[in-house]
């Protein structure tokens, strides 16, 4: 004899069988980004470009798993297919392209330059001086493209932008070069760093996907509808405490990065 199922256990049943048919989104994060992505006094990841993927994966009906990996890795975790999308403040570059695959952009950046307890004001004093960034990032690229222009004497090249604040801040190394809004955000934290100058690059950070994704053009529509529902300049308002700019790819949709 069959049993029929009451009206609460039968709707539990079947919230059972939709979590369980849901696909999970597996995120590539560095920790160490804030205001984009750090873990708190929990472990958890938090910051804007995490509480953008946690509204794609809503938008899309998916679970979100987000892995701890370093800058570098991030490259090689989507190339292999080990994770669906990277955040970080990643920088979408023709170089990029070749091999990655770039939703639309959601931020438009610069470089800064970072200094510390060597008290240098501008790149023009930089010269003979050391340098240093963080490894695989944009700012390394420009310092390479740049050093005969500017001088430096030496490039230091890190696996950590902490490893990299640090030295700068106690003079091991003279100035940094990175994302402006990361360096502004860690001299807040700690007084010794002080950004002395903008590096206008017209950078513009969006998610990084691996080559031909079958998600990407799905994951691009939920950032498509973040942005034009306001949701997108709610983030930024939250994180970055300000207000985003007309015009900008915060509140500006735009086609994906080499399929214009």
């Amino acid at each position: 004899m069959k049993l029929a199922l009451v009206p609460s256990l039968a709707f539990a049943l079947g919230l059972c069988a939709a979590a369980a048919g849901a696909q999970t989104l597996e995120i590539g994060a560095y920790p160490s980004n804030p205001p984009w992505e750090f873990k708190n006094e929990q472990s958890e990841f938090e910051g804007f470009e995490v509480d953008l993927v946690k509204e794609i994966a809503e938008r899309m009906g998916a679970e979100l798993n987000i892995q701890d990996l370093g800058f570098q890795a991030l490259f090689a975790a989507t190339s292999s297919g080990r994770i669906d999308m990277a955040i970080s403040t990643i920088t979408v570059t023709p170089e990029r392209l070749e091999n990655q695959a770039f939703t639309q952009p959601y931020y438009d950046s610069d470089l800064g330059l970072v200094t510390g307890a060597a008290g240098v004001e501008s790149l023009e004093e930089m010269e003979g001086k050391t340098v240093g960034a963080l490894a695989s990032s944009t700012g390394e690229k420009w310092i390479n493209e740049n050093m005969e222009e500017y001088g430096f004497g030496e490039y230091r090249s890190y696996s950590s932008q902490q490893g990299l604040l640090l030295d700068v801040a106690n003079g091991r190394v003279a100035a940094g070069i990175g994302d402006i809004l990361g360096f502004e955000f860690a001299a807040e934290q700690m007084p010794a760093l002080d950004v002395t100058q903008r590096i206008r690059t017209g950078e513009q950070f969006a998610i990084m996907m691996p080559k031909n994704s079958d998600k990407l053009e799905e994951v691009n529509a939920a950032i498509t509808e973040i942005k034009e529902d306001g949701t997108m300049a709610e983030l930024y308002r939250k994180w970055l405490e300000a207000e985003p700019a007309a015009g900008t790819s915060t509140v500006t949709v735009l086609p994906i990065p080499g399929m214009e």
